[in-house]
Order: structure tokens, then C-alpha cells, then sequence
């Protein structure tokens, strides 16, 4: 399957998902077209709604899940942490495993098949959601240094649209009304999708480069986006642009 079909076919299989017992098979279909062993979405917070993670959907064993919420294990994950600090991706490999505390949680991950390799995506929206998309592999270092690569350009676009779905399919955020984009916000975005760049999208269309920033800061206005990616995957998700 071609890079570009596989992330198609995902967005698809999101879009199907209408309950919330329909979004866990979604999410392991996904993990098999792109070759990890787990996937997670957690919303950490909704707004102003009281409450410890209001939704989470995961493909981790119920034995870790158990254990981690048991545990509390969210007072010491650094994954947690990642939402935080930005807004940018973090490969586990770049977390503080410092506290032996710390380093028997990530014992105990990988005794659960979790890992040993991952990446997060912190989810900030503008009503004040706080998500964290996440996903594991069990590769080799080298192979999970290719499908990161390969894949982070889909990943961004996948969890932010997974995002808009979790929280449409759940109710917490109300459906919300957004002004209809330009002609050219729609192709920027639509090329932007393909993993093309604002110089690319620029040549593509005839038009300068800062042109084609313009059209995307526009659309990311009108979508109350915060990143172009999240403009990507709510254009994709409100059907104003096909991937």
C-alpha cells in the first residue's frame, strides 16, 4: 500500500467510526496498516469540565491498562508531561528516565509489550482540550528509526483528526460552525496533505511562497486551528478537502 493510500484509508476508517465502541477496532486497524503494536488516545482534559481524563481509547493489554490506572501511574508518566511542556511530537527515547520510580514504570511498560519504542503527539485545542496521541513499536531500533521517519507526516495528520473524532463520537465538544475556506486555503491544504511543503505548494500553484503561508494562516483562522496539521485533519474531517 503507497504512502498516500494508506493515510487515505485510515482517515476512512476514522470517519466510519460513529460510537464510541467502534472507535478501539478503528485504532487497531490502523496500528496494523502502518506496522506498530499500540496506539492511544487519551483526553486529558475538555475546557473547564472537572474530572481526570474524561475519555481514552487504547490498544494496550487491559492487564497494563489495569495496573497503570491502579497504580496511578499518571502521576509519574513523562508521557503525560510531553502536553505541557508543547505542542511538538517527543520520541520516547527522549524522556527523562532519570528516577528509579521512573525506571521501573518503564520496566514494567515493556514486561506489557509496550514499547520499547514510541512517539507522542500533544493535542491542544482551542476550547481548551488537552489530548495526547501516542503509539508503540516493538522494532528494532533501526526499524522503528525508518517507520517514524515514514510515518510522522501521517501521524500529525492522523491524530489530529482522530482528535476532532473522539471528541464528536463522545459529545464532549459541541459540533461548532466554521466559516467556508478560499479556493486556494482548499488547495493549500489539499497539498499540504501530500506531505509538500510551502515552497512546493507555492511552485505546485503558481503562486509565492508567502502567499501560500498566507492562504494557510487564513485557514487555519477559519478552522480555529492552532497548526496547519490540525487545519488538515478538521478541513479532511468537515469534508472541505479529500485525502
Amino acid at each position: 500500500m503507497d504512502a498516500h493510500h494508506r493515510l487515505s484509508s485510515s482517515l476512512a476508517t476514522l470517519q466510519a467510526a460513529k460510537r464510541r465502541e467502534e472507535l478501539l477496532p478503528a485504532l487497531s486497524d490502523i496500528c496494523s496498516r502502518y506496522g506498530l503494536s499500540h496506539m492511544t488516545f487519551l483526553v486529558v482534559r475538555v475546557g473547564d469540565r472537572p474530572g481526570l481524563f474524561p475519555y481514552y481509547s487504547t490498544t494496550y493489554p487491559d492487564a497494563w491498562t489495569k495496573l497503570y490506572c491502579g497504580q496511578e501511574y499518571f502521576r509519574i508518566d513523562p508521557v503525560i508531561e510531553v502536553m505541557r511542556r508543547g505542542v511538538l511530537p517527543v520520541d520516547w527515547s527522549a524522556l527523562d528516565q532519570g528516577t528509579p520510580e521512573v525506571q521501573r514504570f518503564f520496566e514494567e511498560a515493556h514486561s506489557h509489550d509496550i514499547g520499547p519504542h514510541g512517539l507522542t503527539i500533544p493535542i491542544r485545542g482551542p476550547s481548551g482540550e488537552r489530548c495526547l496521541f501516542s503509539v508503540a513499536s516493538n522494532l528494532s531500533e533501526c526499524g522503528w528509526t525508518d517507520l517514524s521517519a515514514s510515518s510522522i507526516h501521517d501521524l500529525h495528520i492522523l491524530s489530529y483528526y482522530l482528535n476532532e473524532t473522539v471528541l464528536a463520537v463522545t459529545g464532549l465538544r459541541e459540533a461548532g460552525r466554521y466559516r467556508s475556506l478560499s479556493r486556494r486555503e482548499s488547495q493549500c491544504l489539499q497539498l499540504l496533505a501530500t506531505g509538500r511543503i510551502s515552497k512546493q505548494i507555492a511552485s505546485a500553484l503558481g503562486i509565492s511562497e508567502s502567499a501560500v503561508k498566507l492562504y494557510l494562516r487564513s485557514a487555519r483562522g477559519k478552522l480555529g486551528a492552532s497548526t496547519s496539521y490540525q487545519a488538515v485533519a478538521k478541513a479532511s474531517f468537515l469534508e472541505l478537502i479529500e485525502i
